[in-house]
């Protein structure tokens, strides 16, 4: 620090954001899992709505969480060693079945509160846990580095100056809550985390405040300041939690005892206590399965099948406590991951980082549904090739941000830093209704001729008098050619693409408008 230059409260904030984030400290003992803490939400009268991020963390199979009949030939043909057997299969309708370790889900389906969107994921995908992650968090371009998460800009909208005078009469309680040791990156806005980190909902104790009778006018006084402000904050939050939990209850019999189950039990429990939080998130690991993803001999077991059924018993098991405590539609629960895995196993039993993967939303409010098209799976795919995004992530947060958590379009397109198309999730009169026309979605295609090709492609659509983008991946996800980013008119169109100078192999045509969303396969000779 320079001499003369005195550190202000917001400084040390951004220097503590910097610098530790997410360490724990020890004040009298108690640990402070972030020095940026959360302050409460106050709920307008026409919003209520609560968001519970379920986080798998190590890149979901999702290729072997949903299988399609209709494909389940050629799956079995690139994943011999690990495919499960088409009977043993959970039906859910004459196409679609999720793997045997989730009849928890398929209760949430034939309860009609479940969308499965298939193949989300981003342009350019990063295939490293970290960095991945880093960018659903943050909900930023593959080549962007942005410290915050989207999240914690949408809390930046209205209460810039977080943590400052928080909690106060209008914001008594946390923003969000992590249940578990660390403080969620999507909850982190520009200056300081929204996101207070809790593991015992029930006794989240507190810390003393120093009782330094006199505190130096210099840098130190200004730390002890915040210090023991902050150790403050954390105390009228843990009171607020502490009461909530005490005055919550949870009502299904169905929680498992598992670690997720726990955790979704102990929201519900403060949700159903009055707590005005807005943002629950809670965290799942292990899903990298490198090696032993199933146990030989008998597939639809291992660690894979492990973890799904913690995850469908601990989600089916939430979902009823909700609707017990007539609570369930004003709560919406999404799992995400950092990317999905390849099409074809690896020789250890297991599958490697890949690009597009299917997400759950789920709730009372949740459109019932199988939002995308089934992966295509070519029996001659080259073993580095991943699901083809159709979605992206974001258009899933810019639904979330305005249909769920009263976001305007613009306030939506500043916190994802550009527009994106909303696509249907939720039923009608559950949240500002999307107009999406579900006829019009079902039965938008797109054609490529001739396919497979050499030196040129055709691009058959219809335009819809709305801003249409095409765009051309390869394999791995990176964007190899814009091809058209305009408005057509409500007519038939056709485009010639040459494509002589790309290297054989194979690309997918992503089609975008008005919520709708097409990818097609094409193969270069």
């Amino acid at each position: 620090m320079k001499k003369g230059k005195t550190l202000n409260r917001r400084d040390f904030i951004k220097l503590s954001s910097i610098a530790s984030a997410s360490l724990p400290i020890l004040l009298s003992g108690f640990p402070i899992f972030s020095q940026q803490k959360p302050k409460g939400y106050s709920f307008s009268n026409e919003n209520d709505n609560v968001l519970v991020l379920i986080q798998l963390q190590g890149g979901n199979d999702g290729l072997n969480t949903i299988f399609d009949l209709n494909q389940y030939d050629n799956l079995q043909n690139v994943r011999t060693n690990i495919i499960i057997p088409e009977n043993e299969l959970l039906n859910i309708n004459s196409a679609t079945c999720f793997h045997p370790a989730m009849s928890g889900i398929k209760e949430i389906w034939e309860q009609e509160k479940l969308s499965v969107i298939q193949n989300v994921g981003y342009p350019n995908q990063n295939r490293s846990h970290f960095r991945s992650t880093d960018i659903w968090n943050s909900a930023s371009e593959a080549d962007q580095f942005i410290s915050s998460g989207w999240i914690g800009r949408f809390f930046d909208i209205n209460h810039s100056s977080f943590p400052e005078n928080y909690p106060n009469d209008n914001n008594p309680h946390p923003f969000a809550l992590t249940i578990g040791r660390v403080v969620s990156e999507t909850c982190q806005g520009v200056n300081t985390n929204f996101s207070m980190a809790v593991e015992d909902t029930d006794n989240p104790g507190t810390a003393l405040v120093s009782n330094t009778t006199s505190v130096p006018g210099n840098c130190y006084g200004e730390m002890l300041n915040f210090v023991n402000d902050t150790i403050s904050q954390t105390n009228a939050y843990a009171e607020v939690i502490s009461n909530a939990s005490s005055a919550g209850n949870n009502l299904s019999t169905k929680y498992t005892g598992s670690d997720l189950s726990e955790k979704l039990k102990n929201v519900a429990k403060l949700i159903a206590g009055g707590l005005q939080t807005k943002i629950y998130v809670v965290q799942i690991g292990g899903f990298d399965n490198h090696d032993n993803q199933v146990v030989e001999g008998d597939t639809k077991t291992g660690k894979h099948a492990e973890l799904l059924q913690e995850l469908s018993d601990a989600m089916a098991a939430f979902q009823d406590d909700l609707k017990l405590l007539n609570i369930e539609d004003k709560v919406i629960g999404m799992t995400y991951s950092e990317f999905g895995r390849r099409i074809r196993s690896n020789g250890a039993l297991g599958t490697d980082h890949g690009t597009a993967a299917p997400l759950f939303i789920f709730g009372g409010c949740a459109k019932n549904q199988i939002l995308g098209d089934t992966p295509e799976i070519d029996t001659q795919v080259d073993d580095n090739e991943g699901v083809a995004m159709q979605f992206d992530f974001r258009s899933v947060y810019s639904t979330i941000l305005t249909d769920w958590l009263g976001a305007t379009k613009q306030e939506s397109n500043t916190v994802l830093f550009k527009d994106f198309e909303k696509i249907s999730i939720f039923k009608n009169g559950c949240s500002a209704a999307l107009s999406t026309d579900d006829a019009l979605l079902n039965t938008t295609e797109i054609s490529l001729f001739p396919n497979p090709t050499s030196d040129y492609i055709n691009i058959r659509f219809f335009g819809k008098n709305e801003n249409t983008k095409i765009t051309l991946y390869n394999s791995l996800g990176a964007v190899v050619k814009n091809i058209a980013n305009t408005n057509f008119a409500s007519t038939e169109h056709q485009l010639k693409i040459d494509i002589s100078n790309l290297p054989k192999g194979s690309y997918f045509v992503h089609y975008q408008t008005r919520g709708i969303s097409k990818t097609k396969k094409l193969l270069k000779y």
